[in-house]
């Protein structure tokens, strides 16, 4: 049976209504009109449920992630760039809430809107980091709506701003959330340069914590094969592509030698190793490169429950099994 759904106006009316017509408090309004949608099988999840400031007017008060979007398009419209930020920083922190906030947001084309404010911040390092992590929020669980410009754009930038950290950390979670379960944006962003991109991110960047975490993540999301809707993903190909034609392996085993007192980076770092070993010769690569010796130290000194659960831990012990007995 399909679940029921409601858009969010006919939530909202049965919430204005309640308080109107049946004096309720707000607060009293908005628990029955959950409480009367899910008895009937709708399912809420793409509804934000919050209270607002109806009144008997017929006033039409907004949510306030569309009070952040409406602010941010007319500072938009006249280019106060020197406005935008903070208007982009208030609607990051409305989609961050919840699915349900950043749903409402697309549906009143906030995509559109986000990307002309990153186009017209693209000289301003600040505005423009900004600009990208609120793209990345909007993002966050709606990759479809991401389109050629907007996956042009993720490339420029990281060509543009190679040696700015922030902005490389934003604009490769923004391609991360974009990937996730959508094989034709990692096809797409991959033709278009984003492999040598990320594995530059983590050299250019190899001291910092968000940057290598957020780039090893993003790799390893270009070798998931979890979009229900393609038959057949590239996956393989794509972890072959970062072994073989990016030098993935020696980068991503030299930057866990840096983070190895940083069990939230390093655990990333072997997980991405895991989705790289697709192959017996890729195994042995890693070991060549001191990954098993080095996974061994780390055991040795009592490393954190995020690594030693990781299936890289668990494959770099097998090979090493396997080494002893060939010896």
């Amino acid at each position: 049976m399909a679940t029921r759904r409601i858009t969010q106006e006919t939530f909202d009316n049965v919430v204005r209504e309640n308080i109107i017509e049946f004096e309720m408090e707000p607060e009293e309004a908005l628990k029955e009109a959950i409480e009367q949608f899910e008895s009937q099988g709708v399912n809420l999840f793409n509804v934000v449920k919050t209270v607002q400031n109806f009144t008997t007017e017929g006033s039409d008060p907004k949510h306030q992630v569309l009070q952040a979007l409406g602010a941010l398009q007319k500072a938009l419209d006249i280019l106060a760039l020197d406005e935008m930020g903070d208007h982009l920083s208030n609607f990051t922190e409305q989609c961050s809430l919840d699915f349900a906030h950043r749903h409402l947001a697309a549906e009143k084309s906030a995509y559109a809107t986000i990307l002309s404010s990153c186009r017209a911040l693209m000289a301003d390092g600040l505005g423009l980091v900004k600009g990208v992590q609120a793209l990345a929020a909007l993002l966050d669980g709606q990759p479809d709506l991401l389109d050629s410009e907007g996956q042009h754009l993720l490339i420029d930038i990281l060509k543009r701003h190679r040696e700015h950290v922030e902005l490389n950390a934003a604009t490769i979670r923004a391609i991360r959330y974009c990937c996730l379960k959508h094989e034709q944006n990692r096809q797409d962003l991959v033709q278009c340069g984003a492999l040598p991109l990320l594995t530059a991110a983590i050299v250019n960047h190899g001291t910092s914590p968000d940057v290598v975490r957020e780039a090893a993540s993003a790799l390893k999301v270009m070798t998931y094969d979890d979009d229900i809707r393609v038959p057949f993903g590239r996956a393989h190909d794509h972890a072959k592509m970062i072994v073989m034609e990016n030098n993935g392996l020696r980068i991503i085993v030299e930057a866990a030698k840096v983070f190895a007192e940083n069990p939230t980076v390093l655990s990333e770092l072997c997980s991405t190793l895991s989705h790289l070993a697709v192959r017996n010769e890729f195994c042995q690569d890693i070991v060549d490169l001191g990954g098993l010796n080095f996974m061994v130290a780390l055991l040795a000194n009592c490393i954190d429950h995020r690594v030693r659960n990781s299936p890289f831990y668990s494959r770099m012990l097998t090979l090493g099994e396997q080494e002893k007995r060939c010896w």
